[in-house]
Order: structure tokens, then C-alpha cells, then sequence
């Protein structure tokens, strides 16, 4: 079975994980913010955890932060969690990043900052955000907190300008699933030393960690490499599917309408991670040339597929995910995985449409991004994929409007 996402491991991170190294934390965020346009690295368990850090080390609280509606919804659950409001705006239909017409009207006096999110590894027009940005500020008398969710867009680029190095911070995700990984953990990189400093300070008093962690990481990476070999998929993904094992295990860090953060949301980043995150920061710019490679491909053979509205082919974007809007996602997704293909629907809700966060959404429509919850898929497009894969997606695909004709 082709796997809709897979991590581009070898033994190199296999390797790493078993050296031992006091520094390696240290190493990792130096040269992770380094390879993204910033000047400091502070590494956490998880993206979530770092922008829960970063509202509460600058103490805002009480306050409003903008933020698309379609958009994953555990940097929502950070901000309430601490202490602040969401206020959601649309998404728009082309490249499927937040409205900025929307964004302009919801910046007022309750505003402390925006998250401009550059979903699936689409850049979003920096410079119309920063026109917004800067009248506004320049109208409240105040600056705004503008943290870039980079989550999917490591190395991005709107225009040549790298989506990782703008305004105050940018926040990254660096599990299994992303364009490269430390197993888990995430990262906050910023150009500003004072905010950094708070930032390590908010660690300090918070993580935990012990030797304990060092070991269940290293056991998910072994069970890692094992869930991937094409083998084994087809039964863990039966096993995911229609069993409750592993049910239970997703469900306790990714329960997504219950606001709240993963038991371990205040641990450590370790060494192991550290050292994995090292080794796979070497085969970045091979990671994203394939991606961009598949989504190329994708765009000029799957351009005449009846019903199917494919994604921008744009420069600088870097296709955490390639996704194509369907009328019938259930349908698709059956009839790709019984053709041993599995295609995914990453983010299959809108925020304020969901039950826990309905009745503290606040003023708004989002039409846009309930549609796009219910009729997106994204094709396999990692960096494993094999040319002969990708043509196999692509037959699959066009089948059925052979069968139409």
C-alpha cells in the first residue's frame, strides 16, 4: 500500500538516536534557526507548548488573537488555554490561507496579535500582510504580536522573502508527520534576544523531563520505521482503521475538539529528538525538491480530471501537502485505498464550527472553511514517494474518468 505520508528516515537517524550527546539540544536549535532565518532556537515539546510559552512569557491575557478558521486547531487550543480569545477569520479558495480582507476588518482595540498560517506549505502574500499590519499598528499606537505558523511551510518563500524569518517569531511543528522530524518536538525561532531569553525562562519553570522520556522516544522511532516498511503498512493501517488499539493511543494527544493539551505537553525535548532533528536537517533541500517534483507532476497530469479543482502550482511554496478539492471526499478516499492507495484528509473540521469552540468563536461566518473541511484529500506527495507511485496515484486517479467515457 502507498502511505498518504511517510518520514524520510534511513539509518542516519537510527544512527543518532543512539549517541548520547549533553549539547545536542543546543546544537539543534542553533542550527535550526540558523537554516530558517532567525537568530534564536528555543526547542519545546511541541509546537503548542511554544506558542502557549510565548503568549504567557509576554503576559497577554484577556486579549484577542486573530487566527484562520482552517487551520489546525491545537494553536487555537493555545491560545485559550492561555487566557486569551480566538477571533477567526475565512480562508480563501485559492491558495487556502486566511482572508486578508477578513483580517484587516477584525484587528481593533482588543487585537494583541495575528497568526498568519501558510497552510500546506503555500506562502501567504507577506506583502499585503504587512501593509495591514503596519496601518494598523500604526493606528492603534501600538505593535502587534505576529507569529508565523510555519507548522507546513518550513523554508517557504513569498517573492523570495522566507516566510520563517519575518515579524517576531515563526512556530514549528516537528513530529512524525511534518516536512522533517525530531519524532516529536517543536520550535520557536526568533531574531529577537530579549524575547528569546523570556522564552527559556518560561521552559525553565515549566518543562520536565527525565530518562524515562529518552527511551519512549527511541521506542517510537524503532516502531516508526517498522510502521512504514510497505510490508507492515497495510496491516497498521488496518490495525488504525479498524481496531481500537491505536485508537487510543491517537486519542489521548489528539482529541481535537476537547481543549486541552497532550499529557506530556510540558516535557523536555531530549537528545535523542535533538540529535534525529540534526541528521534530518541535512536532507532538507532534498525533501522539499522531491515535494515540489511530485506536486509538478500531480498539476500537469491530473489537470483534465473531471470534477477535481487542483492546488496553485506556486514558486517558493514547499507542499507539506498536495490537496485537491473533490466533491465526494468519502467516495475518493474508498476508492483509492481499494486500490491500495491512501489518501488523506488532513484537516477535516473548521475551529469555530467545532462543538468546543462554537460558543467562544465570536462574531463571524466562515463558509469557506467548513467547505474546504469537508472536501479536501491530499494525495501522497512525501519524500519517499517512487516516480513508479506517483504514476500509480495518477492512474488511479484518472480511472474513473476512463470509466465515464
Amino acid at each position: 500500500m502507498i502511505p498518504r505520508l511517510k518520514p524520510f528516515l534511513d539509518r542516519s537517524e537510527l544512527w543518532a538516536s543512539w549517541r548520547p550527546s549533553p549539547d545536542a539540544v543546543q546544537r539543534f536549535e542553533c542550527e535550526f534557526a540558523k537554516a530558517f532565518g532567525g537568530h534564536h532556537g528555543i526547542a519545546f515539546p511541541y509546537g503548542r507548548t511554544a506558542m502557549r510559552a510565548l503568549l504567557e512569557s509576554l503576559q497577554i491575557r484577556d486579549q484577542e488573537i486573530i487566527l484562520p478558521a482552517y487551520t489546525c486547531v491545537v494553536v487555537a487550543h493555545a491560545i485559550v488555554l492561555s487566557g486569551n480569545r480566538c477571533r477567526f477569520v475565512d480562508a480563501t479558495l485559492t491558495d487556502y490561507n486566511m482572508n486578508l480582507d477578513q483580517v484587516e476588518a477584525a484587528i481593533g482595540q482588543r487585537t494583541a496579535g495575528i497568526v498568519p498560517t501558510h497552510l500546506f506549505g503555500y506562502p501567504l502574500d507577506l506583502d499585503r500582510f504587512d501593509q495591514i499590519v503596519d496601518a494598523a499598528e500604526r493606528r492603534l499606537g501600538r505593535k502587534l504580536l505576529i507569529v508565523h505558523d510555519c507548522a507546513h511551510s518550513f523554508g517557504a518563500r513569498w517573492r523570495g522573502r522566507l516566510v520563517t524569518a519575518e515579524r517576531d517569531a515563526a512556530l514549528f511543528g516537528l513530529g512524525i508527520s511534518k516536512l522533517m522530524t525530531s519524532v516529536f518536538g517543536g520550535m520557536l525561532v526568533t531574531g529577537d534576544e530579549r524575547l528569546a531569553a523570556r522564552l527559556r525562562a518560561w521552559r525553565e519553570a515549566r518543562v520536565t523531563g527525565g530518562s524515562i522520556h529518552r527511551w519512549v522516544r527511541r521506542l517510537y522511532l524503532l516502531a516508526t520505521y517498522a510502521a512504514f516498511d510497505p510490508r507492515l503498512y497495510g496491516l497498521v493501517r488496518w490495525i488504525e482503521s479498524e481496531t481500537p488499539l491505536l485508537d487510543r493511543l491517537t486519542k489521548a494527544y489528539h482529541l481535537d475538539d476537547c481543549i486541552r493539551f497532550p499529557p506530556d505537553a510540558d516535557g523536555v525535548m531530549t537528545d535523542v529528538e535533538a540529535q534525529v532533528g540534526l541528521a534530518q536537517l541535512k536532507k532538507y533541500d532534498e525533501v522539499v525538491a522531491r515535494r515540489v517534483a511530485h506536486a509538478r507532476y500531480y498539476a500537469a497530469h491530473l489537470s483534465d480530471v473531471e470534477q477535481w479543482r487542483l492546488p496553485p502550482l506556486v514558486d517558493g511554496a514547499t507542499y507539506s501537502h498536495y490537496v485537491v478539492r473533490v466533491p465526494d471526499r468519502g467516495g475518493e478516499m474508498s476508492r483509492f485505498l481499494r486500490a491500495g492507495v491512501q489518501v488523506g484528509q488532513l484537516i477535516d473540521y473548521s475551529v469555530p464550527h467545532m462543538k468546543s469552540y462554537a460558543p467562544i468563536s465570536g462574531p463571524g461566518e466562515w463558509p469557506n472553511s467548513l467547505m474546504l473541511s469537508q472536501h479536501l484529500i491530499n494525495l501522497p506527495v512525501h519524500a519517499d514517494l517512487t516516480d513508479a507511485e506517483r504514476a500509480r496515484v495518477v492512474e488511479i486517479a484518472r480511472e474513473e474518468g476512463r470509466k465515464a467515457a
